[in-house]
């Protein structure tokens, strides 16, 4: 019989559980699933620079991973989406770099399999970006 955990990180994940009613983790045995993660504060509030906010989104995936006893070195499998002008054709370096940096410095050297992908539209008007993740506890050791 499998274990199941959820984990709901405190600030802007209580308020999103108690409005929409969802946990932003779940742990079943030692593989963990997060729902996306905006690059939001606590009271849900977007940077203006999207380079802050993509930084944010990371800090939100460690954040909501920790509910659950996992960490960025445990990922081994990334979504993140990008909101893209109406008939654009690339996600540009602006939001490329920055994850690429963001990778580096939180992976410790482990390169997950990663799915990008283009949006026009994300949970909340303002939003750039969201990423989630798959992780196994445990085998980032």
């Amino acid at each position: 019989m499998s274990t199941v955990t959820f984990g709901v990180a405190a600030g802007y994940g209580e308020k999103l559980n108690k409005a929409l009613g969802y946990s932003g983790a779940v742990r079943v045995d030692d593989r963990v699933e997060i729902s996306g993660q905006a690059g939001v504060d606590d009271d849900l509030v977007i940077p203006d620079a999207l380079e802050d906010e993509i930084v944010q989104a990371f800090d939100n995936v460690e954040r909501t991973l920790a509910t659950v006893g996992a960490t960025w070195k445990d990922v081994i499998h990334v979504n993140s989406y990008h909101k893209v002008a109406p008939g654009e054709d690339v996600i540009g370096p602006d939001h490329n770099t920055v994850m690429a940096e963001q990778f580096r410095r939180r992976l410790g050297g482990r390169a997950p399999i990663w799915t990008e992908t283009g949006v026009t539209v994300l949970g909340l008007a303002a939003m750039r970006i969201e990423i989630r993740v798959t992780a196994i506890v445990g085998s980032g050791n």
